[in-house]
């Protein structure tokens, strides 16, 4: 896995996105992460995964520049079918996910945090989905998960200003666990694992089957419906002109078409 690393440390998976400098999720890394899940599924003895970013973010969104080599609509719908695919499997799976998250976690890589079980964050992690900043939609369930956490009116300021919150407001609506030190993210990280990984793993595997049941059905409904408009949005001249000015660093200039 060439952006991507794990190693099993006791009974705790410790999963790595290496994709500097902003450890973007394109479709390699998800493939990847897929791999991983398989991995570790097939390992018993592991009952707990740690997901952590390396360097500067945890993940700062999407791979943008990935958006330029599709040639058609349902290029964009698949990839949104298939990051939240993947994204609904690390929510039901059979044992905790917690995201250590540090720097930044933004777009696709808040979508991944959010399909976690737990979050823990730096202070001055930045968390938000700024896609339309581009002139796009979130694609992966970010706007079916955010209102879980957030709330609606929240959620609807996030996402339509585009404005990141940071981790002391994020934990206030009860967006992640909690919100240590920079220097303290490891040791805090490897505390709340090994508390849970301490217990029996059988009650653990009870706990992850209950708790998706609070999840309604009209969730999935709107996950698809997402994929959809995602597909949509990016046949639209203001999207191209977002992805291009993203790529190009500088403003876009949207003419609502």
């Amino acid at each position: 896995m060439e952006h991507l690393s794990w190693e099993q440390r006791g009974q705790k998976a410790y999963v790595t996105i290496q994709s500097p400098p902003a450890n973007a999720l394109s479709s390699g890394i998800l493939k990847d992460l897929e791999q991983v899940l398989n991995d570790v599924e097939a390992d018993s003895s592991i009952k707990l995964i740690v997901l952590q970013g390396e360097g500067k973010f945890f993940s700062a969104g999407a791979d943008i520049k990935e958006f330029t080599s599709f040639q058609k609509q349902d290029d964009y719908q698949s990839l949104a079918e298939k990051g939240q695919a993947l994204f609904n499997r690390i929510e039901q799976f059979h044992i905790p996910v917690l995201a250590s998250i540090h720097g930044a976690a933004l777009g696709g890589g808040l979508e991944l945090a959010m399909a976690c079980h737990m979050r823990i964050a730096t202070k001055e992690t930045k968390l938000g989905l700024p896609e339309l900043n581009l002139g796009i939609i979130p694609g992966f369930a970010g706007s079916q998960r955010l209102p879980r956490y957030v709330g609606a009116p929240k959620a609807y300021e996030m996402i339509l200003t585009g404005e990141p919150i940071s981790a002391d407001e994020a934990a206030h609506y009860g967006l992640v666990n909690r919100v240590v030190e920079d220097s303290e993210l490891e040791e805090a990280t490897t505390k709340l694992a090994d508390k849970i990984v301490a217990k029996s793993g059988p009650s653990i595997h009870a706990v992850m089957k209950l708790l998706p049941y609070t999840h309604t059905s009209q969730f999935n409904r709107g996950v698809d419906q997402e994929a959809k408009e995602f597909g949509n949005v990016f046949g639209n001249e203001d999207a191209q002109e977002g992805v291009e000015a993203f790529i190009n660093k500088r403003q876009p200039n949207f003419k609502d078409q």
